[in-house]
């Protein structure tokens, strides 16, 4: 059996044996009866509990678009121009600032954003890149249920009207992105990221794939939209080829639920038997471009591992670790059982940059050995932050089956981050 596996722009084969498990999203089976932009269209035709863009934009003199960065498999193109076109014609006069939301990301490149959006829109419209590193950019405007300040960018906080575009996926400690993470961490000061991301929060058991009831990161992330003045979204589910497979449009907490009620129906997926070695992958670029967003599908991984497995992530990771604090943190600790002790102690308060994401791979390493298949140039960081590596698929398999036997159970998860592992 022949399995394609996601890795940068291409796939790599695995030839796996007949009795592995393959875990798939049903996505694949959500066929469009028209196209991308018509699918955007027909949605923003019939908001969902909320007035049209067009309604919305009358008598407002300025208008914030929040758009994804580069990180993001949004596609805007077949987005934001219907947007950007309702907006206008129902205030020809409305000032339109798109805010890139990077949240703690870097900043996306002008050749990344050209890509993503198209010369027209690019070269047409006002873009800013918002920056969470810098105070005098964001302004303070309530606090959070968990009691952290929310301070946004001014932009979205001093705008007559606030909207954003998006994409829902399973989100490995949100339960789903999309909607309200539009603006936290998307246009959120540090201060406000490091209060919702807190080592409390992460280790909390409803902060995971799928989870929105009681999930602490989730109420805080409503809040923060609710105080921002979020008004309207369009956030759409995108097909294996990244392509607009359905749309949802209107009020950004109906709209955003609506999207995640069905797309929970077409990526719940459950393992007859657990695996004592398993391979996911975080779906190809732009979303395996480094270690630190490669965590998330290593999370479906860890939900469909059997005790003490071997886990295969695939992911080009070209980018590099993702953030020098994140790859510090493990090749620095003298274990990830000590550096996961210590990031509990941390209060919130102190909660330290991309200390979220090591914590989560800490918790898979304490329980898991990884191992990486990458860009050869990544070697040498992979086994610096403590994980091994392999050159491909092939190799990994074998390092895992010299541990496990040649008869482990394996599940292989294609996709890691368009799945909901469940028990």
């Amino acid at each position: 059996m022949t399995v394609q596996i996601p890795f940068g722009r291409k796939y790599l084969e695995l030839r796996a044996p007949s009795d592995a498990e393959i875990l798939e999203s049903g996505i694949g089976k959500l066929k469009a009866a028209t196209g991308e932009d018509q699918l955007v269209m027909a949605a923003m035709e019939n908001p969902i509990g909320s007035l049209s863009l067009k309604e919305l934009a009358q008598g407002r003199k300025t208008c914030t678009l929040i758009i994804s960065d580069h990180t993001r498999p949004v596609p805007s193109r077949r987005i934001l121009p219907h947007m950007l076109r309702e907006l206008r014609e129902g205030n020809p006069d409305i000032e339109i600032t798109l805010l890139v939301a990077t949240g703690f990301h870097r900043f996306s490149t002008p050749e990344e954003l050209r890509n993503k959006l198209g010369d027209e829109i690019y070269t047409r419209e006002r873009i800013v890149i918002h920056d969470s590193r810098d105070p005098e950019s964001n302004v303070e405007i309530g606090v959070l249920p968990s009691g952290a300040r929310c301070v946004v960018d001014k932009l979205a906080a001093e705008t007559e009207l606030l909207v954003a575009e998006g994409f829902i996926e399973p989100h490995f400690f949100a339960g789903f992105s999309g909607g309200r993470k539009s603006v936290l961490p998307g246009v959120c000061d540090q201060v406000t990221v490091l209060g919702n991301h807190c080592a409390k929060f992460i280790a909390s058991p409803r902060a995971r794939t799928g989870i929105l009831d009681g999930n602490p990161l989730h109420e805080d992330m409503l809040a923060a939209s609710r105080l921002a003045k979020l008004r309207y979204i369009v956030n759409v589910i995108i097909d294996d080829d990244k392509k607009v497979a359905a749309a949802f449009a209107g009020d950004p907490e109906q709209a955003h639920l609506a999207g995640c009620r069905m797309l929970l129906d077409y990526c719940r997926v459950s393992p007859k038997r657990k695996g004592n070695i398993v391979i996911s992958s975080n779906g190809g670029y732009p979303l395996d471009q480094n270690v630190y967003q490669s965590v998330k599908g290593l999370t479906a991984a860890e939900a469909a591992a059997a005790k003490e497995a071997v886990l295969i992530m695939v992911s080009a990771c070209s980018d590099g670790a993702g953030g020098e604090s994140f790859y510090r943190a493990l090749r620095d600790c003298d274990s990830p059982e000590g550096l996961t002790k210590e990031i509990l102690a941390t209060p919130q308060e102190k909660t330290r940059p991309d200390q979220w994401e090591y914590q989560i791979l800490a918790r898979i390493m304490e329980k898991h050995r990884v191992i990486f298949v990458t860009e050869p140039s990544q070697r040498k960081m992979i086994l610096d932050m403590k994980l091994e590596w392999a050159s491909n698929l092939e190799e990994a398999l074998s390092m895992a089956q010299t541990e496990k036997g040649n008869d482990a159970h394996l599940v292989v998860i294609p996709n890691g981050i368009s799945v909901m592992v469940c028990e």
